[in-house]
């Protein structure tokens, strides 16, 4: 606990995918709290662990991050875009990633550009890690204005990692994936749809912890509430199945202002079941099981 910023928030765990414990780390001469590391599970992939250091050693990036939650929260009343969103829509977008690989689906970095899978790993994790960089600037067409600001960030992150030719097609499939996780958005790309998947699928009750905490209370904020959690599993007629549990109905806003608008022309609606049910007793009798 701390007296000044309350408690410490906690990072919500996707079933079936736990992040793993973090190390000891600075940014400049302070020591990150947990919620302002980025945690996500790179053993496998050596340059994901490589981009995952430089990552949670870049002051800038960390204070990007900072500056957009201000944005976000403090001046809109929004709910949370700052570290702790990030380490979310990080960890879906790669769990979903993962899963669609082992389905069959191939990247566009392996079919375009005789790449790797590891290295779609790492479009998806930079594209998700700087999706909203944008919202430091304003709200207001920050995924136009966040390319701009992503470019140089990713080309800085990337450096020493990949030699020239890769290391341009990653940060111009990592722009693309920025671009386009708006609602009205076309992903061209397996990696982009499921990055704009992600972002999606932040929006358990946790999201809501900051507007609530500070006063504003709004649809999005109660929408947000209503969300006890998700789970990401194998599908049953589709590769991912994602099952949305709701506490009451006012979640449905979420499902269909959010999730439904960003796996339209996602390009995985093919690949993707949604279903949501809801927990609470009064409400069962509106619906059994929502399904997109």
């Amino acid at each position: 606990m701390n007296e000044e910023t309350g408690p410490e928030p906690e990072i919500q765990r996707v079933e079936g995918f736990p992040l793993p414990e973090p190390e000891q780390t600075t940014v400049g001469t302070e020591p990150l709290r947990p919620a302002e590391m980025i945690r996500l599970p790179a053993k496998k992939n050596p340059v994901l662990q490589q981009l995952l250091a430089n990552i949670n050693a870049d002051e800038d990036l960390h204070t990007l991050w900072r500056c957009q939650n201000i944005n976000a929260v403090d001046r809109l009343g929004m709910s949370d875009h700052g570290p702790i969103h990030m380490q979310i829509v990080v960890n879906i977008s790669l769990r979903i990633l993962r899963m669609l690989l082992a389905a069959g689906l191939v990247p566009a970095v392996v079919t375009n550009h005789h790449l790797t899978n590891e290295d779609a790993e790492v479009v998806v994790a930079l594209a998700s890690l700087l999706h909203d960089v944008g919202m430091s600037i304003d709200r207001v067409n920050h995924e136009e204005m966040g390319i701009f600001l992503a470019h140089g960030k990713a080309m800085e992150l990337l450096d020493g990692i990949y030699p020239t030719v890769p290391k341009r097609v990653i940060v111009s499939e990592t722009l693309h994936a920025i671009l386009n996780h708006r609602s009205d958005g076309h992903p061209q790309t397996l990696e982009a749809g499921t990055v704009r998947l992600g972002d999606a699928l932040d929006m358990a009750k946790g999201r809501s912890r900051i507007a609530f905490e500070t006063g504003h209370v709004n649809i999005h904020a109660v929408s947000a509430a209503a969300i006890d959690s998700i789970e990401i599993d194998d599908g049953e007629t589709k590769p991912v199945r994602i099952t949305v549990h709701m506490l009451n109905a006012a979640g449905i806003f979420q499902l269909d202002e959010l999730l439904k608008k960003k796996l339209k022309n996602s390009g995985l609606e093919p690949y993707v079941e949604v279903f949501a049910n809801v927990l609470g007793e009064s409400d069962k009798r509106l619906f059994e099981t929502y399904r997109i």
